[in-house]
């Protein structure tokens, strides 16, 4: 069908002029499947790139009952590109998305931990913790104190690579989004905790696709999001912390506790790989506390 390969030519514009990463691309694709799926249940006998205003509204009255208001704008912006794109290569003339407008959502705050909640979360990993003769629990701490240390979203801790570390230089050379690549300070305890992983590493016997892979499981393949978020989600559990953790929430965590210490905003947007200021300005929302430690240390009328 026209649609399935205007699809597929979607999928390498994404992944190609784009340049974006298989995650991103997979998101934009759910969206135009939620579509297609509509179609298909309603029996609405239209090509998904052929759909008019009406179908659109109506597909998105009918998802809005189940998605909060975030997710909503969310699939509308990954719509109108999908639509835009059709227009750029003739597909169709118009974007039945123009004249539809995504909701109003507020600025969501990050969640973040405390530097005493991090302490307690690290202390807690068994690092006596062995599957298969392999010490998992020195992995677990060292990914922790990764995510943490350096800021890495959860997708750039399992790319990291052993060649990606300067330790001499004391950096870590880290691909973000777009396959933007970017060079993070690390600490003497991150490297002391990663090395003595590479240590126990050294004695796995690691897959062919994954002999540069820094952090692994005890096949010797890569980690993937999922593990990544059931060892935090199990460690806060132990722990006892009653808050929503994600790997996400050490990246926010990272973040404020640089701001809170006196970090620039741009020191912490390249630190964190934003693209634009205005994404690491949600930062200064989490603690005004700091904006008046500031005012009063460096303004002549304190």
């Amino acid at each position: 069908m026209k649609w399935q390969q205007a699809l597929i030519d979607y999928k390498h514009y994404l992944q190609i002029e784009r340049g974006l990463s298989e995650n991103s691309i997979e998101n934009y694709s759910y969206d135009i499947k939620k579509l297609i799926n509509y179609l298909e249940e309603h029996s609405i006998s239209v090509s998904p790139i052929s759909v008019d205003n009406d179908v659109v509204k109506q597909f998105i009255y009918s998802i809005s009952k189940s998605i909060n208001p975030r997710s909503q704008a969310r699939l509308i912006s990954g719509l109108r590109n999908f639509f835009d794109y059709l227009i750029f290569e003739n597909y169709r003339k118009t974007n039945p998305l123009d004249l539809i407008e995504s909701p109003k959502i507020g600025r969501k705050l990050p969640d973040t931990l405390s530097i005493k909640d991090i302490d307690n979360l690290i202390h807690t990993i068994d690092l006596s913790y062995q599957y298969m003769g392999i010490n998992l629990g020195e992995r677990n701490r060292a990914i922790i104190e990764t995510l943490y240390s350096c800021g890495l979203r959860v997708s750039e801790l399992i790319e990291l690579k052993i060649s990606d570390l300067y330790f001499d230089e004391g950096f870590i050379k880290v691909t973000g989004k777009g396959d933007k690549q970017r060079f993070v300070p690390i600490g003497s305890t991150t490297q002391k905790y990663i090395e003595i992983w590479r240590e126990i590493r050294n004695h796995i016997d690691v897959q062919d696709n994954s002999k540069d892979i820094l952090f692994l499981n005890y096949k010797g393949k890569k980690l993937t999001r999922a593990m990544i978020f059931t060892i935090i989600k199990k460690l806060v559990k132990t722990s006892g912390l009653k808050k929503n953790v994600s790997p996400h929430t050490f990246r926010h965590s990272f973040a404020t506790h640089l701001l809170e210490n006196g970090a620039d905003l741009r020191a912490i947007q390249m630190m964190l790989g934003h693209e634009s200021i205005t994404t690491t300005e949600i930062y200064m929302h989490v603690d005004r506390s700091h904006l008046s430690d500031v005012l009063n240390k460096f303004h002549p009328r304190k």
